[in-house]
């Protein structure tokens, strides 16, 4: 599966969709499209992974910037759909701590 990443603004929430694998190879890719939200008013991120077969340290240290420069401080970064291992990995690095871990988004 070819990786891809979309990245939309529906009102104040933030939509990333990933695709195939978020590794360093195209980790900066995802950083690129992400900065030009920094500054604005997002209220919530909602992070679609159902589709995610991969993700290296490259792909958490993304997110991690996402949830820490792009939220408005107080507000709700959720995953959604993630494969077992890549919810594993979350939880080993303690990024579960900063998403809402869930199957499906009812927005």
């Amino acid at each position: 599966m070819e990786s891809q990443f979309i990245v939309k603004i529906n009102a104040d929430t933030l939509e990333i969709t990933l695709v195939g694998r978020l590794d360093a190879g195209n980790a900066p890719t995802l950083s690129d499209l992400l900065q030009e939200y920094r500054g604005k008013d997002i209220g919530k991120m909602v992070i679609y992974a159902k589709d995610l077969e991969y993700m290296a340290s490259a792909g958490i240290r993304v997110i991690v910037f996402a949830v820490q420069k792009i939220l408005k401080p107080g507000s709700t970064a959720y995953f959604i759909g993630g494969q077992p291992d890549i919810i594993s990995v979350l939880e080993m690095t303690g990024l579960d701590e900063a998403l809402t871990i869930q199957e499906s988004y009812e927005g």
